[in-house]
């Protein structure tokens, strides 16, 4: 979930910019008094039961014990260590506080494809997190090792990333990569993908192979709203709301958004195609990162982004909402209460 240019076109990727820096300011002085606002309003609503889940479909966490759990990006030479850990401690607080029920965690690439701290955290929690572990796609025994942490530490699937394969992406439909998918299927694994809309075809035929395998598309597949039209790329993604096993996440608003600004409304208008598409039955709301590394990431408050899918987004009555801040995730990775 990136040439000589002309000086208006200059001139307007510094007022992008600046409205971006203006914006993380204010997100910045929100997130210093937003859990004890969370733990006001829930109080001040009587702590009603709610009849449906929230559940937050992508949350990255990560170690604060280097030396326990190693930094190790796989795509990085010259990788800096974040200066705040996002720990599970951290999150749970950050849950309670604005009533997330459940979250998948979903293996960060600081530590690379080393998943155990997202197994300890699920091991601990099993009831309130699942996991989506990382795997090297390229590895000759990526079947085997799909296997072991499925069956062996628990996760419930794995997250890939052809992101960061452009010109390398040949894995995503090679016939080397069918036991992985078959493996899949054996296990009920769910897969999800972060992905470019280039790229969405290769996976589209995996899919089409496997249709008993979940896939959930992280990020919109990251479709780069400041070209000229971008509705020929987006009609990609579009086209696997035709496979039912497939599911798109309703996340990083913030970073398609052409202007940065809270609410995103330049984004509503490509919201709507994939809702139209997909239906809320599989779309799924994610937010990405813990308590204070959210600010730290330049990503919105968790009060911001609960409120874009309860408030901000106009066309999603009250079904909907239930089904994306939720419904829908729950039912995908099985919480139960």
């Amino acid at each position: 979930m990136n040439t000589t240019k002309s000086a208006g076109h200059q001139l307007g990727s510094r007022e992008v910019t600046r409205r971006r820096f203006l914006a993380r300011v204010a997100q910045a002085a929100v997130a210093t008094s937003a859990t004890q606002a969370a733990l006001t309003l829930r109080a001040s609503a009587g702590e009603k039961k709610r009849s449906t889940p929230i559940v937050d479909s992508h949350m990255h966490v990560w170690s604060g014990d280097p030396k326990k759990y190693p930094f190790d990006p796989p795509y990085s030479k010259h990788f800096t260590p974040p200066e705040l850990a996002g720990t599970q401690e951290m999150l749970l607080e950050e849950m309670d506080a604005f009533g997330i029920d459940y979250c998948v965690l979903v293996q960060v690439i600081y530590h690379g494809w080393d998943n155990r701290y997202v197994v300890d955290c699920v091991k601990a929690h099993p009831k309130r997190f699942r996991g989506q572990g990382l795997i090297d796609p390229t590895d000759p025994k990526v079947a085997d090792k799909l296997d072991d942490w499925v069956r062996e530490q628990g996760l419930s699937g794995m997250r890939f990333s052809p992101i960061y394969y452009r010109g390398k992406d040949e894995w995503l439909n090679a016939e080397s990569s069918v036991p992985l998918w078959k493996k899949a299927r054996e296990l009920g694994a769910i897969f999800n993908f972060f992905i470019e809309t280039t790229q969405l075809p290769r996976l589209e035929d995996m899919i089409r192979r496997f249709p008993e395998v979940p896939v959930a598309i992280d990020h919109f597949a990251r479709i780069d709203l400041n070209l000229g039209d971008p509705l020929p790329e987006f009609k990609k993604l579009l086209r696997l709301a035709r496979y039912p096993n497939v599911y798109a996440k309703v996340s990083e608003l913030s970073v398609i958004s052409p202007s940065g600004v809270y609410p995103y409304e330049d984004t509503f208008a490509w919201v709507k195609r994939l809702y139209d598409a997909f239906g809320p039955d599989r779309l799924m709301w994610g937010t990405g990162f813990p308590g204070a590394t959210r600010t730290a990431n330049g990503r919105p408050t968790l009060e911001q982004e609960l409120a874009l899918i309860r408030s901000e987004v106009p066309f999603f009555d009250a079904e909907d909402r239930s089904k994306i801040l939720g419904e829908t995730a729950a039912k995908l990775w099985g919480f139960t209460s």
